[in-house]
């Protein structure tokens, strides 16, 4: 039994939680009751924190997500800093493809670049299935975190079929998706082949997160609001399933998020997840709506916010944990990801605000 004090302790008038699997963020995803809203931000594990920066100084993004006990320490640095109720695992959605054989390398200020995009089926083919032995890494790494973190519960992480599957078509980012999309039209059968074998490898990449300890995953869909509705049920919508689906066992919380989604809440809704993280484009009230009854959401501040005063920044706050409460559960986070740029100091105090507002709240149950 770890005797680490980086797990969340119990706040005034709260019992400490059994666990993990008995924490306010698992109990949200849930949709069970909860002492307070639960909060935890996207890209939290580092981008603001300089902590991080002098950790990461000089050493690649790649090779830091192989190495467990920087992971580990990049992992801790916000749950430290800011009392968040949730750690996300620290990676890149195109870990597990690297580990699959994809020659690639994400170089600063740029992101993922692909050596040789796919275009056929040979290059699908050459994608292969990975095991817990292609990412040992990963798996050292999540056990370091569950010994380490105690009742704080860690996420794992992984990207979702369409996105990876864009950088590779792409060779990189892309704000048309323009060769993703011309694929997708036209050659949907190998189309269909590249997203069944990343569902594959994601699947397997999330299984080892979930065998080594954490206990929910995320799955991000970040490029998929590039789609109609229409184009991401018949393209999109069965891969992302598969993934979902396979891990409908595991016993943890999923979690399905995408960045600029509102005319797919409800496909999303169906794919498969416990919780639909919402963008800050749709008020959480009417994204609930279109994701149904069942499903926790999760958001959903403008990461531009935090950059404003903190008037501003405690008004809006106010106004999502009072938007969320249409929803069965919710736990509070951004519409993206923290931004470089942002004060550290801020996010501390909003997660302080959040465990204030919402304290000692028979919240939904």
């Amino acid at each position: 039994m770890s005797t680490d004090t980086t797990g969340t302790a119990a706040r005034d008038g709260e019992s400490a939680p059994a666990g993990p699997g008995d924490s306010p963020f698992v109990r949200a995803c849930r949709r069970q009751p909860t002492p307070h809203t639960p909060v935890w931000f996207m890209r939290q594990a580092g981008r603001s924190l300089p902590e991080y920066r002098q950790i990461r100084a000089n050493v690649p993004m790649l090779e830091s997500c192989r190495r467990p006990e920087l992971v580990t320490e990049i992992t801790l640095q916000p749950v430290r800093r800011h009392g968040v109720d949730a750690a996300i695992l620290f990676s890149d959605i195109v870990v597990p493809v690297a580990a699959a054989g994809v020659d690639l390398d994400i170089v600063p200020g740029t992101g993922p670049v692909v050596a040789e995009p796919v275009r056929d089926a040979e290059d699908v083919e050459r994608i292969r299935s990975i095991t817990r032995d292609d990412v040992p890494y990963v798996d050292e790494a999540v056990r370091l975190l569950v010994a380490e973190l105690g009742d704080t519960p860690l996420i794992g992480f992984a990207g979702a079929p369409f996105t990876l599957a864009s950088y590779l078509v792409e060779g990189g980012p892309s704000r048309t998706h323009a060769k993703t999309k011309a694929l997708m039209y036209g050659d949907p059968q190998l189309w269909h082949a590249l997203c069944a074998r990343l569902a594959e490898v994601t699947l397997e990449f999330l299984r080892v997160q979930v065998s080594a300890g954490v206990s929910a995953v995320q799955l991000f869909d970040s490029w998929a609001g590039a789609l109609s509705e229409a184009d991401y049920r018949r393209y999109v919508l069965p891969h992302s399933v598969t993934v979902l689906s396979g891990l409908a066992d595991a016993g943890v919380p999923r979690i399905h998020f995408g960045v600029g989604t509102a005319e797919l809440l409800g496909a999303m809704g169906e794919a498969g997840a416990d919780v639909v993280g919402v963008d800050w484009r749709t008020p959480l009230d009417v994204a609930t709506r279109r994701i149904g009854p069942d499903k926790t959401v999760q958001g959903n501040l403008d990461p531009a916010v935090l950059l404003a005063p903190w008037p501003v920044v405690e008004a809006e706050v106010r106004r999502i944990l009072t938007e969320g409460r249409a929803a069965p559960g919710h736990v509070f986070n951004l519409g993206h990801g923290v931004l470089p740029e942002t004060d550290p100091e801020v996010l501390t105090r909003v997660v302080a605000l959040v465990h204030e507002l919402t304290a000692g709240q028979a919240d939904r149950g």
